[in-house]
């Protein structure tokens, strides 16, 4: 170094060049301090390396697991190196075949040769008595399955892992035990399980609206639980119906065309609004059904409109329009326009349209009966049939004997409960009718074989008609599935009802028969034939003439 300058900035020490403001050392280790940078690995100020941009230790990693590798001899981490040393040591297993470390006293790997548990020998099945591996109580794993006592030993061993079990626990075990068989009562209580050990409120109304499936259905397990609930009044009933209308009505706008739906969509929401207000008021309310067809035909009118008739605005309506669309089903055209009636009076009280195009429309019928009946014959048939034919469905006999000598409908028998059976007296209450209806030895035959064949389900459902579906719960059979129990006749219970209606008003007093049915007189009068009974006139003309 020559001569001293002046002092380092940074030590004090000497600076022997001219352009320079740091002595050697300082100069030197800026230099090195300029060239390294924070590696992305472990964070420190190091010389990182080209092909890596990491330090020189973190570029070191290892071949197979990719790990760090410290010392720059290993090309291995120290687990591979290890894992890699027990396998080449190991050998195959002349028992399994697999690598492993062969034992010096039997030859095998340490799997092979560690004992096994054995197996109990196979034993006398106490109930089916067939020689079987045991799995539980002396029977077979068979006769196990279908043990009636499987429901109780799940629930006594939920009862266990809880530490604070529902005062309902046991109940509901007998009560899903009593309605379903061992498999689908075991699987209720294993979702019982899941549901009290998810860290959530344990009420009975949270525990069912959990349960409940989305979609459609609400699941039976969810229907299990709501029907123990309200039966015992610790929840209140789910709104599943109200859903299922809810989808129903809102499948039925969605299919009306963009430009028409937004009024469709506001006269539903209209009808709604006053179908809540008529319950409030315990008036009558429209039913949920009646509704969803109303939302049908203005379905079927949007659709009319924009694809035949070319007019895509409610405005644009006519009543030419109209009357092209009644004329596409005219059975149905009385029913449609007092829909359209009211949905194009509630329109024009929303500016929606200018002038009613139904105002000048009507739908004349005669208010005579103008259904279908039932031969003498035919009626014989149908009789034979559901007296002697033992292959005959009992719901097939019971709705069919019903409906043809007691007019009964198919609500009336879809409601009938075992408590309305008085069986000293051979009566039964069908519906609204004041007295009970007295049954002819026919049909109570057929009623008894209805109820034998109701004994045969493990069931508790208080109504006659049990089907595969309500055998579990306590509500009455579906509407559709009485709406289809005649198919195999061949004819509808409507056409049978009515053969029956028909027959009693024209041979008797219409208000004497209005009275036993608990029908409305203005109803009755429907089936009033205007016509003479042609076996009486031949008779009152010849006695006429006589007294000329």
């Amino acid at each position: 170094m020559g001569k001293k300058q002046r002092d380092c900035i940074t030590c004090g020490g000497p600076v022997g060049y001219l352009d320079r403001q740091h002595c050697c050392r300082c100069w030197r280790r800026m230099k090195e301090q300029a060239a390294k940078a924070t590696c992305p690995s472990c964070g420190k100020d190091r010389v990182l390396q080209p092909d890596t941009g990491r330090c020189t230790t973190c570029s070191r990693v290892c071949e197979k697991c990719g790990h760090p590798v410290r010392s720059p001899q290993n090309r291995l981490c120290r687990e591979c190196r290890r894992r890699g040393d027990r396998l080449a040591v190991q050998q195959p297993c002349p028992r399994c075949g697999k690598p492993g470390h062969l034992r010096e006293t039997t030859g095998w790997c340490g799997h092979c040769s560690r004992p096994r548990q054995g197996k109990q020998p196979p034993r006398i099945c106490r109930d089916c008595g067939a020689l079987r591996r045991h799995a539980g109580l002396g029977l077979c794993s068979a006769c196990w399955q279908k043990h009636p006592d499987r429901p109780f030993v799940r629930g006594e061993r939920l009862r266990k892992q809880l530490t604070d079990p529902p005062a309902w626990l046991d109940d509901f075990v007998a009560h899903v035990a009593a309605r379903n068989c061992v498999a689908r009562a075991c699987g209720f209580i294993t979702s019982l399980d899941r549901l009290l050990h998810d860290g959530q409120p344990h009420s009975p109304q949270a525990l069912l609206e959990r349960s409940r499936r989305p979609g459609r259905s609400m699941g039976p397990f969810a229907r299990a639980l709501e029907d123990f609930f309200t039966q015992r009044g610790l929840a209140m009933p789910t709104d599943q119906a109200e859903r299922l209308a809810a989808g129903r009505r809102k499948r039925r706008v969605d299919a009306v065309p963009e430009p028409l739906r937004p009024a469709v969509i506001a006269f539903d929401a209209a009808r709604m609004r006053s179908q809540d207000r008529a319950r409030r008021a315990s008036t009558r309310p429209r039913s949920d059904h009646t509704l969803e067809t109303a939302l049908a035909i203005m379905r079927d009118l949007a659709d009319f409109l924009v694809n035949h008739r070319g007019k895509d605005d409610w405005a644009l309506v006519d009543v030419h329009d109209i009357e092209a669309f009644l004329a596409t089903l005219p059975k149905g055209r009385k029913r449609r326009l007092t829909v359209l009636r009211q949905f194009f009076r509630f329109a024009r009280s929303q500016h929606i349209v200018l002038v009613d195009p139904t105002r000048t429309l009507t739908a004349k019928e005669p208010s005579g009966f103008r259904g279908r009946t039932l031969t003498l014959d035919q009626q014989r048939a149908l009789f034979r049939r559901w007296t002697t034919d033992q292959r005959v469905h009992p719901h097939e006999a019971l709705m069919g004997m019903l409906a043809l000598l007691h007019g009964a409908s198919s609500s009336e028998v879809r409601m009938l409960r075992i408590d309305d059976i008085d069986g000293a007296a051979q009566t039964v209450r069908l519906g609204k009718r004041p007295r009970p209806v007295p049954l002819d030895p026919a049909s109570w035959t057929v009623l008894e074989r209805c109820l034998a064949h109701r004994e045969a389900w493990p069931t508790t459902n208080p109504h006659v008609m049990v089907t595969k579906g309500t055998k579990a719960g306590r509500s009455p059979a579906s509407a559709a599935y009485l709406s289809h129990v005649l198919d195999d006749c061949g004819y509808p219970p409507r056409m049978i009802r009515s053969t029956r209606l028909v027959d009693l008003v024209n041979t008797m007093d219409p208000k004497l028969v209005a009275a036993a049915f608990g029908m409305d007189a203005q109803g009755v009068l429907a089936y009033l034939a205007d016509r003479i009974d042609p076996g009486r006139l031949p008779q009152w003309v010849s006695n006429d003439q006589r007294t000329q």
